[in-house]
């Protein structure tokens, strides 16, 4: 974040960390107002990353944003570019991904064994003194060949500063940790709940188990919920080597095919995944609900499981939504045990749950992923709308009330602990969002700085089935602040849930594996003043750690999408499609279709016409002949080029 500073001549300086865009200019952040635009003929030689102080402009010279020029480099924090190499008369260059910063230049001498084309990484040997210089470097790992599967995935994680591999030393702890066996002491201590039919349900292609579930009808006509999270605490150690490599990672990362895990894979895959007839140490919070899905008790405890079945989301799906007679009939005996009857009584607990959350406010965005489907080269075949079938809101549930009890029984005993909070969205997006809404005919009643969630949730349930649905659903879901973790426990507003955390997924997520320890040393009777005290510093430096790390992390993953959704284009270019004005700004309008592929219709390609932006009424318009291009409309366009380099989709608008 910015800081003030003050020169020699007492005029105010801000420092901050530099981010640049693909255009060559750039941002510094700042803690009190808006970000300080850097136009890239002043940046003074400064690289993306770079520590600087900026001499914020007279506002007389500013467009929209501050703008300010850079004073002087504090930090070079840049010392090495990852990008792709491009040979040219004997020497070369290596263009950073996503090209945020000048081309690097490579003398032949400092290019090692890289041909053009290879993904590499290169050290910065000289930095440039000005704008008019070229940084200049010399090239120390071949990231991946021209012709390599993923090449360009592979240096989009190198250059996160990602990889897949741990040091040594961790990933001998995390083996001995493994092969540790089980001892009669351990299980002893625990509940034994190897007999209960319990069940894991992921995707098809999952390894890394960590929740299991199972419900029972209870006597007096309600449901007991078992809720079972993999045990990591019992094989991390607070403050070793391979708790503090997990820490720095902050959560698994999830490429398409490839994985950045946060811990090594003998646990992750290994010893802490829930395999089916496998015996595993488990954390098991147990809530028990009346007939009409009220909380009416819960336990948390240690446990020990056996997984019944490992099931998939797809297989789950078909019994609850056709009862496919194939399915139905193996799991309705499987191993001596009736799953499927489980299954259709996890469903009537999970639509009660539901239906009161919704009840209670609870937003529920029916936005639309992607899935990209790859072949051996991870060349994308073909892109289309991700499923979310009743398997998937089934687990979804489950988990959301786990996290939920978890949080509130922790917070109600005031002891150190990690929550998940979403703040109230800022007053300025939603009277952004009142605006969109009037375009598509809706409204939203009440005074931006006291929206309630409830409010939010009727329009969208009003959009549901409409023409701009897809539209109403994004533009609200962007007004969110982003959730977080935090030491205070101050609810979660988009779920309208007044206590929350996260305590499902210790395996890939820092944050449930600290909420774990700290129920263990609870658990034990061992919270005195002075592990309270620790417990709270550790608790606080994982909120912070984590919740960079998973801005971090979704930034990551949406460059991998954009990039392999416009390589995917690369072979549909010329062809003409449907699809719905997504956004408008004052250089085009973007358009989404039906595969989710998002593009951009410049102004400068509609030739019929001279069109300005109309902020006020979020279109595009005609200077002469008054044609209109609106938020929500439909529009057919041709698919004119695209960038996997730069991440970038054009369309222009196809032939009437």
């Amino acid at each position: 974040m910015g800081k003030k500073n003050r020169n020699q001549n007492g005029s105010g300086l801000i420092r901050g960390t530099l981010k640049k865009v693909r255009s060559g200019s750039g941002f510094v952040e700042r803690e009190n107002g808006d970000d300080i635009f850097i136009h890239a003929d002043n940046m003074k030689g400064a690289m993306n990353g770079d520590e600087v102080l900026v001499d914020l402009l007279p506002p007389i010279y500013w467009d929209k944003n501050p703008e300010g020029l850079v004073d002087r480099i504090l930090n070079r924090n840049v010392t090495e570019v990852v990008g792709t190499y491009r040979r040219q008369k004997g020497n070369g260059f290596v263009e950073s991904v996503g090209r945020k910063d000048d081309a690097v230049f490579i003398k032949k001498k400092n290019a090692g064994h890289a041909k053009s084309g290879d993904r590499v990484v290169c050290r910065i040997t000289r930095y440039p003194a000005s704008v008019y210089e070229s940084p200049e470097g010399r090239i120390t790992e071949i990231i991946a060949r021209s012709d390599e599967a993923g090449a360009e995935t592979k240096a989009l994680i190198r250059s996160a500063g990602l990889s897949k591999d741990f040091p040594s030393a961790v990933s001998a702890q995390a083996a001995r940790a493994a092969a540790e066996p089980l001892t009669n002491e351990e299980i002893s201590r625990r509940r034994d709940l190897r007999e209960r039919t319990i069940i894991t349900i992921d995707g098809a292609d999952s390894k890394d188990l960590d929740d299991a579930v199972s419900v029972e009808a209870t006597e007096d006509g309600g449901y007991r919920l078992g809720v079972h999270i993999a045990d990591v605490s019992h094989y991390v150690p607070a403050g070793s080597k391979l708790d503090r490599e997990a820490l720095k990672r902050g959560n698994s990362v999830y490429l398409l095919n490839h994985v950045i895990p946060m811990l090594p894979k003998t646990l992750s895959n290994g010893a802490c995944s829930l395999f089916e007839g496998a015996d595993r140490l488990t954390m098991t919070c147990e809530m028990t609900f009346d007939s009409e899905g009220k909380e009416t008790g819960h336990e948390i405890y240690e446990s020990i499981i056996r997984s019944s079945a490992r099931m998939v989301y797809h297989d789950v799906s078909e019994i609850l939504e056709n009862h496919e007679p194939n399915l139905s009939e193996h799991y309705g005996d499987y191993n001596g045990r009736n799953i499927t009857s489980m299954l259709f009584l996890m469903e009537e607990l999970a639509a009660l749950l539901r239906r009161n959350r919704m009840k209670h406010g609870s937003i529920d965005f029916d936005t639309t992923e992607s899935e990209i489907l790859l072949n051996d080269l991870e060349i994308p075949t073909d892109i289309r709308p991700a499923e979310r079938r009743t398997a998937n809101k089934l687990i979804e549930e489950f988990m959301l009330a786990a996290n939920r009890t978890v949080a509130e029984h922790f917070c109600r005993m005031e002891v150190p602990f990690v929550y998940r909070i979403h703040e109230q969205p800022e007053p300025s997006r939603i009277t952004e969002v009142k605006h969109v809404l009037r375009i598509f005919g809706l409204s939203l009643p009440g005074v931006p700085d006291q929206i309630h969630p409830a409010e939010l949730a009727r329009v969208l349930e009003q959009a549901a089935g409409k023409p701009g649905e897809e539209v109403v659903n994004t533009v609200i879901l962007h007004a969110m602040s982003k959730a977080r973790y935090s030491t205070e426990c101050e609810g979660h507003f988009g779920l309208a849930f007044r206590y929350y955390c996260h305590f499902t997924s210790p395996i890939r997520r820092y944050p449930d594996l600290m909420v774990h320890r700290i129920i263990r040393v609870i658990l034990s009777g061992g919270l005195d003043d002075r592990t309270a005290r620790s417990m709270e510093a550790a608790a606080q430096e994982a909120a912070e750690v984590s919740s960079r790390t998973e801005r971090e992390a979704l930034e990551l993953e949406r460059d991998v999408e954009k990039m392999k959704k416009s390589q995917y284009m690369l072979g549909h270019l010329g062809e003409i499609a449907e699809g719905v004005i997504s956004g408008v700004t004052e250089y085009g309008f973007y358009v989404r279709l039906p595969n989710t592929v998002e593009g951009l219709v410049r102004l400068e390609s509609l030739h019929d016409d001279y069109y300005e932006f109309d902020p006020d009424r979020i279109r595009v318009l005609g200077i002469r002949n008054h044609r209109t291009f609106t938020l929500g409309d439909i529009v057919r366009i041709q698919v004119l080029s695209a960038d996997p380099a730069l991440r970038r989709i054009d369309f222009r608008l196809a032939e009437e």
